[in-house]
């Protein structure tokens, strides 16, 4: 016999469709959240490769390698935050685009007056590109030495990142274009170029020929002879948080109120020099056999710079360096930033004969700011340059003095000043109107401060100057291509003087070097306009 099933209630029903509603909805959601999941894991994967000015996602260069910077960021996802409000919430301040949009009439008062004299070496610099311009040609080839590409439209700064820079280099080096930015606002051009960060340069002459085919133009710190780069102020001159050096113009007053310390004639008479041998610098290991005051006139140190750090820089400070008559420079790897710390004293420094200039050594003199030394002679050429300002104290005291004095007179407004003119006639060179790359990322003040750790943010702000400049760029002069060859021969004359002077033996009586010819002694028809000795 067959029973007959009840119908179910409308309330059982009702139950049973709500519980298969219930678990679509939890399959909705699970799906969902899925896709949420992946979507940001995708979105936060994207974030951490994203490569910053402070060096996230970037190899070192090939060419010089380094190790890696570190962060301190608690977490992966703490540093893919950061690098997200960094890079793409920190330049998006509706504020700051009123600033930047604000008219720039009646800024300014008036010229700062004529650029002091080395500017001239702008042109020389820039001559390769003189006859047949800049072309995006030109910057594509340039990319493949570059670390990374700096775009200047409308006064707003793009960085296009390819390899890392050692320490802070990069980082510094932007946080200078922003300021250069702000302190002129609307007057820098609109440039496209590529920059290098390590010390040695790439773009050898011999490669090229002017009538066929000029080079890529690439900036960098430090050029030579033998090659193109373009020579570009160093970070340094905004701070280097590694070794705890402030930025320049504080540095310097530093140095010189150090120097003041110990007359010249009372400190000790000998050379001074105390760095890091251990640079790949043959002629710095070769400065420790000089290390002896009785033969060679010299107290040689070697500076450790870990051990300094933990001893907090209270052994490595610049403005307690002053107590030696004489100071020695000898490049490094390369150029060396030391440069003008140790012309900041007023002790005459003994070069030995570099291989690098940057942008201001080629207005260095010889025994005006200066006195050179002989690397192939390297002990006995300190001895005889140490023997010689023993005995000649108001002629070394006088050099020291002047070496000085071309260093206060490199003051950040003249660095700027620098950075603004290479930057303009670079400008009138390209052939092109830059456009910003689709993969370039906008760097600004805020972002710059956003990425640097609370050590670098602090010698960035310590960085800014505290009053805006009234004043436009000094005058620059126009090409003189004779001038900066007679100030060659100049120097070349001055040097075979010295090394003359070397070669006399020693039991002649030691004489006075003969006066270098300044500029009034320049015949009145060479006399050039707009030139600073300076």
């Amino acid at each position: 016999m067959v029973v007959a099933r009840k119908p179910r209630s409308l309330r059982h029903q009702w139950l049973s469709r709500l519980m298969d509603f219930r678990l679509l909805s939890l399959l909705f959601a699970l799906l969902v959240f899925t896709t949420t999941c992946l979507l940001v894991s995708k979105k936060f994967n994207a974030i951490t490769r994203i490569k910053t000015v402070a060096g996230d996602n970037l190899k070192p260069t090939p060419w010089h390698g380094f190790p890696l910077k570190t962060f301190s960021s608690s977490s992966k996802y703490g540093r893919a935050s950061q690098i997200f409000q960094c890079s793409y919430l920190s330049c998006a301040s509706p504020l700051r685009l009123i600033r930047s949009s604000t008219s720039r009439d009646n800024l300014f008062q008036n010229s700062s007056g004529s650029c002091p004299a080395f500017f001239q070496w702008i042109h020389e610099d820039l001559a390769p590109w003189r006859r047949g311009g800049i072309t995006e040609d030109h910057i594509r080839a340039a990319q493949e030495f570059a670390a990374f590409r700096v775009v200047i439209v409308d006064s707003r700064l793009y960085v296009d990142l390819y390899y890392a820079c050692t320490q802070t280099r990069m980082m510094f080096t932007i946080w200078g274009l922003l300021l250069l930015l702000e302190r002129y606002p609307g007057l820098v051009p609109d440039v496209d170029l590529m920059f290098e960060c390590m010390d040695r340069p790439t773009i050898r002459r011999s490669q090229y020929d002017f009538g066929k085919k000029s080079p890529p133009p690439l900036f960098r710190y430090c050029s030579n002879k033998d090659h193109f780069d373009i020579p570009f102020p160093d970070w340094s001159y905004w701070g280097w948080a590694e070794v705890n050096l402030p930025p320049w113009e504080e540095e310097f007053y530093n140095i010189k109120q150090g120097s003041k310390d110990v007359k010249w004639i009372d400190r000790k008479p000998v050379a001074y020099w105390k760095g890091n041998p251990d640079v790949g610098a043959p002629i710095r290991e070769k400065l420790f056999e000089c290390n002896n005051s009785r033969t060679s006139g010299a107290e040689i140190l070697r500076q450790n710079w870990i051990a300094e750090a933990g001893m907090g820089y209270e052994q490595s400070k610049l403005s307690k360096q002053c107590r030696h008559r004489y100071k020695l420079y000898v490049e490094g790897f390369a150029w060396s930033v030391s440069f003008k710390y140790i012309l900041s004293c007023d002790s005459p420094v003994l070069v030995v004969s570099p291989e690098y200039y940057d942008f201001f050594t080629r207005g260095l003199m010889p025994k005006e700011n200066y006195w050179p030394v002989r690397p192939r002679k390297l002990c006995p050429s300190i001895k005889f340059a140490v023997d010689w300002g023993n005995s000649h104290p108001t002629e070394a005291e006088a050099i020291g003095k002047q070496g000085q004095q071309f260093m206060q007179n490199l003051n950040m407004e003249n660095v700027y000043d620098y950075m603004f003119h290479l930057l303009s006639e670079y400008s009138k060179l390209q052939k092109f109107k830059p456009q910003v790359p689709t993969t370039a990322q906008e760097v600004c003040k805020a972002s710059i401060l956003c990425l640097a750790d609370s050590n670098e943010r602090m010698f960035l702000e310590r960085s800014i100057p505290k009053t805006a400049t009234k004043s436009l760029p000094c005058s620059l002069p126009s090409p003189n291509h004779d001038l900066t060859k007679q100030w060659i021969e100049k120097k070349n004359g001055i040097i075979n003087q010295i090394e003359k002077m070397e070669n006399v033996p020693q039991g002649k009586k030691m004489e006075k070097l003969p006066r270098a010819k300044k500029m009034e002694d320049v015949p009145q028809g060479k006399k050039m306009k707009h030139v600073s000795w300076t």
